[in-house]
């Protein structure tokens, strides 16, 4: 007797943010990140290009992303306040969700630098890479 047709066929877990729908990644421009920067207003924050889009540095710690000229900020205690005024998604397919702004609101946003150093302040160190 032969197995069923759908044996051995692997089919890929459901993750659980499979629901959400994501357009194209068309990557940001660097005219987005020198405003989001601009709006920052210190030198603590900066931003380096990764896989065609952006990450927002607060005393060297990853606090935010710039992907599709929208602004991905982590998900944590702190930033709860953002809770109210925007939507949850991930930046990249396989992400955990971040809070998404965009231009309007993150410009809105008088709190967005003090809340985005304490979160600096609550990440743990970057690791240490190690070279081959």
């Amino acid at each position: 007797m032969l197995p069923p047709a759908t044996a051995g066929i692997h089919r890929p877990r459901r993750r659980l943010y499979d629901h959400l729908v994501r357009l194209p990644c068309v990557g940001s421009s660097q005219e987005t990140v020198d405003s989001v920067l601009d709006r920052l207003k210190s030198k603590r924050f900066s931003a380096k290009k990764m896989f065609g889009e952006y990450a927002i540095y607060a005393d060297g710690k990853v606090v935010a992303l710039v992907c599709d000229d929208r602004l991905y900020v982590k998900v944590h205690a702190v930033t709860e306040p953002l809770s109210s005024d925007a939507e949850l998604a991930p930046p990249y397919p396989g992400a955990k969700p971040h809070y998404v702004l965009d231009e309007g609101a993150w410009a809105a946003r008088d709190d967005l630098p003090k809340m985005l150093t304490a979160l600096a302040g609550e990440l743990p160190p970057p690791k240490k890479r190690r070279r081959a």
